[in-house]
């Protein structure tokens, strides 16, 4: 296996950043992180434009409480980079208590020299509770 590519910490440190935000409620913080196509695909199949997501964390529909991000492996070719790990959280979806156990895939864009969020995709394990 090679090793990770240098700008791999970065991008790590980026992921902590978003998700940081995102638990802190911190949505200033979190768009700032984001390219402006973001798109990101929840575990159920729906998905959310930038100000979508924003405005579902803002009203609470999704209330996150607790999120553990471990990444597998950051790939950078270029100008993108794949985030290959995992997201489990407890949140409220909708004001019901939800525990989340997903496979997940985040990619990250620079543009203008600037790494910006740009797709997010959760998977549920298959061991996962939220498959049932």
């Amino acid at each position: 296996m090679s090793a990770e590519h240098p700008q791999a910490t970065e991008i790590r440190d980026l992921e902590d950043r978003r998700f940081t935000a995102i638990l802190n409620r911190d949505l200033d913080g979190f768009a700032s992180l984001c390219h402006d196509d973001l798109v990101y695909v929840h575990s159920n199949g729906d998905s959310d434009s930038l100000v979508s997501y924003l405005t579902k964390v803002a009203e609470k529909h999704y209330d996150y409480r607790r999120i553990d991000h471990p990444i597998d492996r950051v790939v950078v070719v270029g100008d993108m980079a794949l985030v290959i790990g995992s997201m489990n959280a407890d949140l409220y979806i909708a004001g019901m208590p939800k525990r989340l156990e997903n496979v997940s895939l985040a990619t990250w864009a620079r543009t203008d020299g600037e790494w910006k969020f740009l797709s997010f995709q959760a998977t549920p394990k298959a061991s996962s509770p939220s498959t049932e």
